[in-house]
């Protein structure tokens, strides 16, 4: 009797092992909980974009979002050693070489907004009012008044030194900021930079939707905008599966076709900030 009890519970272990094998649902709905790695930019976090898409991505997919923010050079960086499933960034410089390399795939344009320059309200400079941004550079330069960058390698401090080498002026290398005392770099990102400028009264360039949230403007003021050259243009990247077998390509294709498709700019286009756009979609919807 003892032998037949055993030979039994042997037999009902190897079906209930078998019932496993034979049942993926399980562990297919588990993975599909596990959480997409997002990195994504200080500018879309401090405007309050990111999580205001991130709640509507995952109510209509049921996929969590587990995000790191950083300046965009160091998002490529983290993806390209596989630790992102896919980036939201803003400098397409730098988004070109990382797909190039490989190590990004289906770039996609999501969205714009603009940078502005900002700066005292009693404009040492005298740039108030100007549409060329190159121009209230040099006369930034020329009146050697504080100017605050984000020193960062993010989007929008690569944009800056873009615009720094347009000006043409002695003791700015290419790809390199201002040699100057008046010349602040803070390593920060968007929302600091801009506490720090305002304690300065200094100038300094941020994106809209930031310059929008951010409460502690003290005397700042925008000055200048509308220049084409301070279009501040957003991407989704996947990383490139073929160089990290562990990362989620399904989960990053869902989040790259939602944010691109009709809901997620929707989405884009619904965010206001104090009934002010901020950022605007690249295929707007109709109405």
């Amino acid at each position: 009797m003892a032998k037949r009890h055993r030979r039994r519970g042997v037999l009902l272990a190897i079906a209930i092992l078998a019932a496993l094998l034979a049942a993926p649902a399980p562990r297919q709905f588990a993975r599909a909980q596990q959480p997409l790695l997002l990195g994504a930019t200080t500018t879309t976090e401090n405007s309050g974009l990111l999580a205001f898409l991130l709640d509507r991505f995952t109510a209509a997919s049921g996929i969590p979002v587990h995000t790191i923010v950083q300046g965009t050079g160091a998002i490529l960086r983290t993806a390209a050693a596989g630790d992102f499933d896919v980036v939201l960034v803003h400098d397409p410089v730098a988004e070109r070489a990382f797909v190039d390399a490989g190590s990004g795939i289906d770039r996609r344009p999501v969205m714009h907004n603009d940078f502005l320059l900002v700066g005292p309200a009693d404009d040492p400079a005298d740039v108030r009012g100007l549409t060329d941004v190159v121009e209230a550079f040099r006369r930034i330069a020329a009146a050697t008044v504080p100017f605050v960058s984000r020193g960062d390698n993010s989007g929008t401090h690569k944009a800056e030194l873009r615009l720094w080498a347009e000006t043409g002026l002695p003791g700015v290398p290419p790809g390199r900021p201002p040699v100057a005392n008046w010349y602040l770099e803070t390593g920060t990102g968007m929302g600091q930079m801009l506490n720090i400028a305002a304690a300065q009264d200094a100038y300094a360039i941020t994106d809209r939707g930031t310059w929008l949230s951010f409460a502690n403007r003290g005397a700042l003021e925008s000055l200048v905008s509308g220049d084409p050259r301070l279009i501040n243009r957003y991407s989704v990247i996947r990383t490139n599966p073929a160089n990290h077998p562990h990362i989620r390509p399904g989960q990053a294709l869902i989040f790259a076709d939602w944010l691109t498709g009709p809901e997620g700019q929707q989405a884009i286009k619904d965010f206001l900030i104090d009934g002010e756009p901020a950022f605007f979609p690249h295929n707007p919807p109709a109405g």
